[in-house]
């Protein structure tokens, strides 16, 4: 426990960073599939566009996610008075509906990596503003500390 209250900034530092690649790629996940249910299935684009998500997905949002959790969960060790703030409650049920969404995003990954896909692309583009909308929550909980 010392350790980690020794070292609260680098876990801070680290959990910012997560936090930045997870909403990059939460954030641009939505808006490729925007642009794929345009693309023809079976069409090379179409093709570009499954590697593309699930090399977003594989490679900078699940570590992302997962990394941004691990420094979360230690610096809530090093400082488990945070959990009795009000404000914290919001910004905790703000990331677990985001980690709600990414799931989401990860089977949608799967169904346009089957061609099976059956939403509009205005489905998507909505889809694509919650992320930004639990952001702004999120960083105003953690900044403003409203209540």
């Amino acid at each position: 426990m010392e350790f980690l209250i020794e070292h609260y900034r680098w876990l801070l530092a680290f959990h910012v960073i997560s936090v930045i690649a997870w909403m990059a790629g939460m954030l641009y996940l939505p808006r490729l599939f925007v642009y794929h249910v345009d693309a023809p299935k079976g069409s090379v684009t179409s093709e570009t566009f499954k590697i593309m998500e699930r090399k977003l997905l594989r490679v900078i949002i699940n570590p992302a996610m997962m990394s941004t959790f691990l420094f979360g969960i230690l610096m809530l060790m090093a400082n488990p008075a945070l959990l009795h703030a009000p404000w914290m409650h919001m910004k905790l049920a703000c990331v677990l509906l985001l980690a709600g969404l990414h799931g989401f995003f990860a089977k949608t990954v799967k169904v346009f990596g089957r061609d099976e896909n059956k939403r509009p692309a205005k489905f998507y583009r909505i889809v694509n503003e919650i992320p930004a909308a639990l952001m702004v929550i999120i960083v105003i909980m953690v900044i403003v500390r409203p209540f």
